[in-house]
């Protein structure tokens, strides 16, 4: 399935399909955990409760912490993608 970022204020948001929210029993209230493996975003339900408190324990510090910076970041236009090196050789990753 290939899908596109829907502009959502001064961000953008992936719309995800109800049949595939039910296949992996999520709904607006199950925090999802947003990695990357520096080429790909991996989104994930998060199922442990403890695991779950902890995660939005370490987003409200995060976002008290970095609020101005977090702030500037959501202001500021998109410019296209941002490409990281890993450290792990040169070139792309």
């Amino acid at each position: 399935m290939i899908k596109t970022l829907t502009a959502h204020g001064n961000s953008h948001a992936l719309v995800i399909e109800k049949a595939i929210l039910q296949l992996l029993k999520i709904d607006v209230d199950t925090p999802l955990e947003v990695t990357t493996d520096g080429v790909n975003i991996i989104v994930s339900p998060v199922r442990d409760k403890s695991r779950a408190k902890a995660f939005r324990s370490a987003l409200n510090k995060t976002n008290k912490k970095h609020s101005k910076t977090l702030t500037k970041l959501a202001e500021s236009p998109y410019e296209g993608p941002v490409v990281f090196n890993s450290g792990r050789g040169s070139g792309n990753p």
